[in-house]
């Protein structure tokens, strides 16, 4: 044993074991099955290497609890609605269930994902008004001047907010369930067409 180690004082635990000085584990080697140095790498670099800049931000709008009778008895599982964008032009809706509520995040996360739309937008609103309707759900959407801010509901909101939509006026009219609400505002911004494009739209009703 170096006399640096010798002479440095000696550090107890509360459980009594010996700890060592930062020193002391600094100048330790660590080896694997075959005698081999090996790279040390603690929880800290490991946070750091996967800490990277998201592309998509997501949002849990629900979470309800949910069951299912069977045989046995009752099964409870949770649903989750979570939203995903990136503050720009693509959002994306989904639903999952699972056996617990990290499960279930976890799942709805992955579909939102799988299922992002990109639509077409009017500098900071949408292009023209919409009224789309799922099932119950009847979602009215309206572009709005600068400065307006985002008029909505909760559903409304937590979906457009992960938006690059600043100005925006919409009006739920018919069912209250949210994903439903949710599925109808994403074909709302599905249907935004361009205004360069309407004039041909308008000849082919014609």
């Amino acid at each position: 044993m170096p006399e640096a180690d010798k002479k440095a004082p000696k550090v107890i635990n509360k459980s009594g074991t010996l700890k060592m000085t930062d020193e002391t584990a600094a100048r330790k080697e660590v080896r694997d099955i075959a005698g081999k140095k090996m790279d040390r790498r603690n929880r800290r670099d490991r946070v750091k290497a996967d800490a990277g800049p998201k592309e998509f931000d997501e949002i849990t709008i629900a979470v309800d609890r949910v069951s299912r009778t069977v045989a046995g008895g009752r099964r409870m599982r949770f649903k989750a609605l979570v939203a995903v964008g990136n503050h720009k032009n693509k959002v994306g809706v989904g639903v999952a269930k699972g056996n617990d509520v990290t499960t279930a995040v976890a799942k709805a996360t992955s579909k939102a994902k799988k299922s992002m739309i990109t639509f077409n937008m009017d500098g900071e609103t949408i292009f023209h008004e919409t009224r789309t309707k799922v099932t119950g759900a009847d979602v009215l959407l309206k572009p709005a001047a600068p400065g307006t801010g985002i008029i909505a509901g909760g559903t409304v909101r937590s979906i457009i907010g992960l938006t690059g939509v600043k100005n925006l006026i919409s009006k739920s009219l018919g069912s209250t369930n949210k994903v439903n609400i949710a599925y109808a505002v994403i074909e709302g911004l599905r249907q935004q067409v361009p205004r360069k494009e309407w004039r041909a739209a308008k000849k082919e009703d014609k």
